[in-house]
């Protein structure tokens, strides 16, 4: 489990591809410290395994000393490949990344599985006072489970939807999410631009309640 609150910025060091299957090696500093083969990375929201953990001029992983240049890799399933904008990476690309949430953590975000539930476009970004405004486009199936001041996680990072629906695009509803200045930059939100992917998770909570909704709605169709 996984809190949408980022850690560090890596980056794409290079990718092994052979259909929609991927192998990532991504550069690290922060999350290397103690990041074992086997642990959960989110990266960019994705839950990905670390199948191998090279250490970087400070030292051993679990030294304390991780230093510049630590590296891990994670090996991209072809359902993965399919459901996240993990296929528009490149060597170079900078990713969100988060370490599992230990047991004794503080929970500073919300709910995150690190399990996409889909993609979706930024429609149009602009400013608020001091805040950034992402308008976001996304088919109805997931829209459905966002709503208004509820929780979401854009590209692994814990944000609050302002609103959703308010504008049409492309027949598809839009969801618009605010962003203080320090998420901003300490996150590739700083990258995104008009018609840039990003990968969504809906709230967790939010879609076992909608599909009991779905369940009781057909069940008292039938008289069950």
């Amino acid at each position: 489990m996984f809190t949408g609150l980022i850690e560090e910025q890596g980056k794409i060091k290079s990718i092994s591809r052979q259909g929609m299957f991927m192998c990532l090696s991504i550069v690290c500093k922060k999350i290397a410290d103690d990041l074992k083969i086997g642990d959960s990375v989110a990266v960019n929201g994705i839950c990905l395994t670390a199948t191998s953990v090279i250490p970087g001029n400070g030292g051993a992983p679990g030294s304390g000393g991780a230093g510049a240049g630590a590296q891990f890799t994670a090996d991209v399933m072809p359902e993965t490949f399919r459901r996240t904008g993990l296929r528009l990476l490149h060597a170079g690309s900078n990713v969100n990344l988060e370490r599992a949430m230990k047991a004794d953590g503080r929970f500073g975000g919300h709910i995150v599985t690190g399990h996409i539930d889909g993609t979706g476009v930024v429609h149009s970004v602009s400013k608020e006072g001091n805040a950034v405004l992402y308008y976001i486009r996304a088919a109805d199936s997931i829209t459905d489970g966002i709503v208004e001041k509820g929780s979401v996680a854009i590209d692994g990072i814990s944000l609050t939807v302002v609103n959703v629906g308010k504008i049409q695009a492309y027949g598809q509803k839009c969801f618009c999410v605010s962003v203080i200045p320090h998420t901003r930059d300490v996150t590739t939100l700083s990258e995104k631009r008009k018609g840039s992917t990003v990968n969504i998770e809906c709230d967790i909570l939010g879609k076992y309640a909608a599909k009991y909704a779905a369940a009781s709605s057909v069940k008292a169709a039938f008289g069950a």
